[in-house]
């Protein structure tokens, strides 16, 4: 197949955690021998911050990780479609695009005969309704979202015709366990502050947790601010700030454990999408904490492949045992490990989109 790309950005993951799945089925689809063009905005802010804040070398980095990949830039105003799409089997547009490439995607939709669909990782179906309503999604051939309550808020609203779940999984080419030497420290959490969407569960579930059991802890994110270093600082926890996404599995096998703190409209409004930072986590072999969430797609089994945690108390007394039940860490970890290799690769991933392909009638399947 030849397959068309479009990504907020390929290079960046500067607070742009869906680059890790993005770069991974794009991996996936080009070994097994698709042809794959990935296009991504010259002014895109994920990269544009990037390059301000760590230079270019940042780039230079990532294609040692991810030799196969490489990304076109665009300018929405000047873009070729006729040229760029003409000869599509399927072409992919992820929703932290602009209003007018969608918009302009899906009028050659109605001139070519390529299939298209729209991919939602985020939560903004729900926290910024008007603000994707106000894609124009008439002609596409429906969407791919990340979970089965956004599938089923695109239905609902009339935004597409059909509409497909397609979680999130661990890109295993890059996320595998490490060999653990000497730990350098106990807790290492890797997420992006944002908009204060969690600030109060982040007090709650790791910094008060770690201040008061006195642990070596160590967070990296972007996005953090005054406030946020000065209570880390407070609680003697170091900042590592931007780590990059392809470097985390080197990082996850120097500490003990991690945890998961999703976001606030995850918890209350879009129950049964962890976001990738599970999948990540449980990929690498390392044992995973998490404040509450409801698993209500079953992807997981807490209590096996992770352990919930609902309070401050009980965050706390898990973060002992991890540190001093060394058979129920490697159980634990081994199930969880387990659980990805069986159904939540890109592997994984890349199968069910060619069973959508079929469903809309791609002839051309590789």
């Amino acid at each position: 197949m030849k397959i068309v790309l479009f990504y907020h950005s390929l290079l960046s993951d500067w607070n742009h955690g869906n680059a890790h799945f993005l770069r991974g089925i794009a991996t996936e689809l080009i070994t097994r021998g698709n042809d794959v063009v990935i296009y991504e905005p010259e002014d895109g802010w994920s990269l544009t911050n990037l390059i301000r804040e760590h230079g270019r070398e940042a780039i230079q980095e990532f294609r040692q990780y991810y030799p196969l990949l490489e990304s076109v830039k665009y300018d929405v105003a000047t873009i070729d479609l006729d040229h760029t799409l003409n000869d599509a089997d399927v072409v992919i547009v992820h929703e932290w695009n602009s209003h007018e490439l969608v918009g302009k995607i899906g009028e050659k939709r109605r001139q070519f005969s390529f299939k298209l669909l729209f991919h939602d990782t985020h939560h903004r179906a729900v926290t910024e309704k008007a603000a994707m309503q106000a894609y124009d999604l008439s002609a596409y051939d429906g969407v791919l979202a990340y979970g089965a309550v956004i599938s089923d808020i695109y239905l609902k609203e009339n935004w597409v015709k059909k509409a497909w779940t397609w979680h999130e999984a661990a890109d295993t080419r890059i996320f595998r366990p490490g060999t653990p030497g000497n730990f350098e420290g106990d807790l290492v959490w890797i997420g992006n502050w944002g908009d204060e969407e969690r600030t109060k569960e982040l007090f709650e579930f790791l910094i008060e947790p770690v201040k008061e059991l006195k642990l070596k802890a160590k967070l990296y994110g972007v996005r953090y601010p005054e406030h946020a270093i000065k209570a880390l600082e407070d609680a003697g926890i170091e900042y590592g700030g931007w780590l990059p996404n392809y470097k985390a599995p080197e990082v996850f096998a120097r500490y003990r454990f991690t945890a998961h703190v999703p976001r606030g409209p995850y918890v209350r409004s879009l129950q049964g999408i962890p976001t990738i930072r599970p999948f990540e986590a449980l990929a690498c072999g390392i044992p995973l904490l998490s404040s509450p969430w409801n698993d209500a797609e079953n992807l997981f089994t807490p209590g096996k492949d992770f352990v919930f945690a609902r309070n401050k108390e009980e965050m706390k007394t898990c973060m002992q045992k991890v540190l001093t039940d060394d058979a129920w860490v490697k159980e634990m970890t081994q199930h969880g490990l387990s659980t990805i290799r069986q159904k939540h690769t890109c592997s994984h991933r890349v199968n069910e989109l060619y069973n959508i392909c079929e469903e809309l009638g791609v002839k051309n399947l590789s």
